[in-house]
């Protein structure tokens, strides 16, 4: 049964984003067989932009919080696998983690680049192969560093009844948005993956100009408890 949930919640977080709770409808919900295990599946619709996301879902044990992670769409990296990013492994990092432990992972769509686009990204790339970081490069483009919203995703999970969460993320500002709209995060769950060599210096960017929790580890797989 579709419903549409809704709210208010202080702004925060990233300097770019001017945040508000979104109203959004949700759908059917359908079972997703994947190679990770069978998941619950339910598109979300952004009544004030149209954008669609998804989210997918594993029973969660009653004694704990349920484990979320906010996946931002990456066409490169989800899709083709690019290792110019870490997000392919990432999303199937936590899509192994949700089916193991429980939770969701809500997979963001409309948020490529980082919220500037595809187009924009490819134009971004361009320049970060002339010598400018991933921050540098926006800003050249003239765009922000870190466009992303995340009134709908604080929506979703309400309509959802996740208020209380552990965050499966890297970075701290994801969490200081979903507080001031009104999600209690009460644990950071690293999402950290294997660097590689296509993708060293854009990560050691997001650890010191980005504030992303990273030890940049080379050999061997970040585990979690």
């Amino acid at each position: 049964m579709s419903g549409i949930a809704t709210g208010r919640g202080n702004d925060g977080g990233l300097q770019q984003a001017d945040t508000a709770v979104a109203p959004v409808s949700g759908g059917p919900a359908v079972q997703l067989p994947t190679a990770f295990g069978v998941f619950t599946a339910r598109a979300w619709t952004d009544a004030a932009t149209g954008v669609e996301h998804l989210s997918i879902t594993s029973p969660v044990p009653w004694a704990q919080a349920p484990l979320v992670r906010l996946h931002s769409e990456c066409l490169t990296g989800d899709v083709f696998g690019s290792y110019r990013c870490d997000c392919g492994e990432q999303l199937d990092q936590a899509l192994a983690l949700i089916a193991e432990q429980g939770g969701t992972v809500l997979y963001l769509r409309g948020q490529e680049g980082r919220g500037i686009g595809l187009a924009n990204k490819i134009r971004a790339y361009a320049l970060q192969e002339a010598g400018a970081d991933t921050v540098e490069a926006n800003e050249q483009l003239g765009l922000p560093v870190d466009a992303r919203d995340y009134g709908a995703a604080a929506a979703i999970l309400q309509a959802m009844g996740l208020g209380v969460i552990r965050l499966l993320s890297n970075n701290p500002a994801k969490r200081d948005m979903l507080a001031g709209l009104g999600i209690t995060v009460t644990e950071m769950v690293s999402s950290e993956v294997p660097s590689r060599e296509h993708n060293r210096r854009y990560l050691q960017t997001k650890r010191d100009r980005m504030d992303h929790r990273l030890s940049l580890l080379e050999d061997n797989p970040v585990t979690q408890s």
